[in-house]
């Protein structure tokens, strides 16, 4: 799929969630059965975990934003559970028995679901997160960093090529990391920004995050 013809300072839409999930699932599909048990860059979770964790990521967006009234202090209630020590919290979990195939088809359809959820819900509609309550362009731009980043771990576990478009980069860099160079190259930036890279004269980062709210 071709990338949307919007600029880097265009608002993200629930066609880049789409695209971001589309480009991540064709891209993990490439890998070897046998390699998913293996870890995912340099997490401490298994490329299997880190996709059932992406996968609950864009599912409790797109359930932040599902009701009537969005809660304002506090994530919708459901139960996040670690099936092991160390191992992610999700509410999503793949049926180990239906294989990779079927464990990228719970990341397609909870990518699916943020994506109809940005789609339906007004811009006006605000939403609770940690970092900043947010709109549903802001719950579209979370998921595709959790898609781009987490991808990216998996990848280098799967011995996998990924670069997702420049131009999908920039977007939810504009929108999420306002304290970023904007003269770089989006998709090292995206890297650096969340921990992953280095940037020429700047030091990697230990620890960081985003800014969910929206800004006028």
């Amino acid at each position: 799929m071709s990338e949307p013809v919007e600029t880097a300072c265009s608002p993200v839409t629930a066609d880049d969630v789409d695209l971001a999930v589309r480009l991540a699932v064709d891209t993990l599909r490439q890998a070897p059965e046998a390699a998913w048990d293996g870890p995912a860059g340099r997490l401490d979770w298994s490329c299997w975990e880190t996709a059932e964790h992406l996968a609950d990521d864009l599912f409790a967006y797109a359930a932040q934003l599902g009701p009537r009234t969005p809660p304002l202090e506090r994530e919708v209630p459901f139960v996040w559970e670690s099936r092991r020590p160390g191992g992610p919290a999700n509410s999503v979990h793949a049926d180990r028995g239906a294989g990779p195939a079927g464990l990228l088809q719970v990341v397609e359809a909870s990518g699916a679901l943020l994506t109809a959820m940005v789609r339906v819900r007004p811009a006006e509609t605000r939403a609770y997160h940690c970092h900043g309550v947010s709109d549903p362009a802001g719950f579209a731009a979370m998921g595709i960093v959790e898609t781009l980043v987490h991808t990216h771990d998996m990848a280098l576990g799967l011995g996998l090529a990924w670069r997702p478009p420049a131009g999908l980069c920039a977007r939810v860099l504009a929108r999420l990391f306002p304290d970023v160079p904007a003269e770089a190259e989006p998709w090292p930036t995206l890297l650096w920004a969340t921990g992953r890279g280095e940037l020429p004269g700047r030091p990697r980062r230990s620890s960081w995050r985003w800014y969910a709210e929206p800004r006028e």
